[in-house]
């Protein structure tokens, strides 16, 4: 009688049965593969500090105005603004701080910055009729700022990089604590600003500056 091989179908399948048995066995008793690195703890990064939070309805309020003419010692949307008179009207309404009425004393408010730090929300100043801070502007981001020009024009929107600006820039600064509607402390008290909104400033405040009403 011939006889039957070692290697038959039968026993090749019991071989096949036991070896998955191990293997399941072995998977059981050593639980699910851990991924690398996947059980460290994570340390937190640092947070993204943004230095226009919480200054940002300051630029929202100031975007709303543009087009509203303008009007030399003009301190309300229906009156029309000069520029400081503008700066003014915006931050109280938005951050709910009085500034002083003219961009000379505007320009002591606040925290200087350097002008890799200006953000939405900063006030920035220009020489435009020969005298330091002569004009004031509220800065909104991407190099752009909002400000009322002059006699026959419109607030608008203005870019900070063209020639005219950026020759007659003379620095920003911050009258709102970032992070916060708190005023930034100040040296010594100002007078506030007359009541009756029609109330035109001092020959000093504001000029008219017609040389760039057109640009």
């Amino acid at each position: 009688m011939p006889q039957r091989p070692f290697h038959s179908p039968s026993r090749r399948l019991s071989l096949s049965a036991l070896c998955a048995a191990a293997l399941l066995l072995a998977a059981c008793a050593g639980g699910p593969p851990v991924r690398q690195g996947a059980s460290l703890p994570r340390t937190p990064g640092k947070p993204i500090v943004d230095p226009s939070a919480g200054l940002e309805e300051i630029s929202i309020q100031a975007m709303s105005l543009v087009g509203t003419p303008y009007r030399y010692g003009g301190n309300t949307p229906d009156s029309g603004f000069d520029c400081s008179g503008l700066v003014r009207y915006v931050v109280q309404r938005a951050a709910s701080v009085n500034l002083p009425r003219t961009t000379e004393q505007m320009g002591q408010r606040g925290t200087s910055l350097d002008r890799r730090d200006v953000a939405s929300g900063d006030l920035v100043f220009f020489n435009t009729t020969g005298r330091a801070n002569s004009h004031v502007g509220i800065y909104v981001g991407q190099n752009r700022f909002v400000h009322a020009p002059a006699t026959g024009g419109t607030v608008r929107l203005e870019d900070m990089t063209k020639s005219y600006w950026a020759s007659r820039y003379n620095g920003a600064r911050r009258v709102v604590a970032a992070g916060s509607l708190d005023m930034t402390p100040v040296p010594s008290p100002v007078p506030s600003a007359p009541a009756t909104p029609h109330t035109p400033p001092t020959p000093d405040d504001d000029d008219p500056i017609a040389a760039f009403a057109n640009r």
